[in-house]
């Protein structure tokens, strides 16, 4: 089988470099709002809670069972 030949101008692009001036280094995107203040104190605790389970497991997305168990380690259960 012939060996493929990958031309120069294909080569890998790492773009979680910064790319100009103006970008921010390090910032990490979120899945939610970065602001907890327009919250409830119950909205905001769960707020923390994921930001924290996220921070803790490198995950800038959590699942759907992911957050049901964040919501069972705060105390919710289904009645």
């Amino acid at each position: 089988m012939p060996s493929t030949i990958i031309p120069e101008t294909s080569k890998f692009v790492d773009r979680r470099e910064a790319i100009g001036p103006g970008t921010m280094v390090g910032r990490e995107r979120r899945q939610f709002s970065n602001s907890h203040d327009n919250l409830s104190s119950d909205a905001a605790e769960l707020a923390r809670s994921i930001d924290q389970y996220k921070m803790q497991h490198r995950r800038r997305f959590i699942n759907f069972e992911e957050m049901l168990a964040i919501f069972k380690s705060l105390g919710y259960s289904k009645v």
